[in-house]
């Protein structure tokens, strides 16, 4: 029986392995694969293989500009995988979830219901955020409310400090024709 202190630290290394793209949360194969403990090159034999599980809101291929960026923005990625001339799949929660149904092994299951409390963690975390965030927006609005008025108010001080500091215009000496 796992403890909560082993689930949580798989839903810790699981999360490093979860990236944005296309405004969702998706792991990509190769990551997958080490988890379910295949290689890659059969983990996408199995997606092919079941092509139809996988319509395009589970499952992608990252096309060359968005590896490359993926790529770019990413330090903890394989040295191995960088190079590879294929871009790799990505899947949503949902693609993850329908893997299971292709890899039939013990390990695949379990790495299965780790992944699935991985990403119901990420989502109660960022449900339970929204508030604090939306909350900081609001402060931000009003304080930059009084902020440009203080700071308006300085800018007509410093203004008026200029003008009181100008010299009179003097009365020439010397011939006046």
């Amino acid at each position: 029986m796992t403890t909560l202190l082993t689930i949580q630290t798989n839903a810790l290394s699981i999360q490093g392995k979860i990236h944005l793209l296309r405004e969702q949360q998706v792991m990509l194969d190769f990551d997958l694969a080490a988890l379910y403990g295949v290689e890659t090159r059969a983990l996408k034999q199995a997606v092919k293989r079941n092509i139809e599980r996988f319509p395009f809101d589970f499952m992608v291929q990252l096309s060359k500009k968005e590896w490359n960026e993926l790529i770019t923005n990413c330090d903890n990625l394989p040295e191995d995988m960088k190079f590879s001339p294929a871009p790799p799949f990505a899947f949503t929660e949902q693609g993850v979830a329908m893997l299971s149904s292709i890899l039939r092994s013990k390990t695949a299951i379990e790495v299965n219901i780790a992944i699935m409390r991985t990403f119901a963690y990420l989502r109660k975390y960022a449900l339970s955020h929204r508030d604090l965030t939306e909350k900081l927006k609001e402060m931000e609005r009003k304080y930059d409310q009084k902020f440009n008025t203080i700071q308006q108010a300085l800018e007509y001080l410093l203004q008026k400090d200029r003008q009181q500091m100008e010299l009179p215009e003097r009365k020439k000496i010397g011939f006046h024709p």
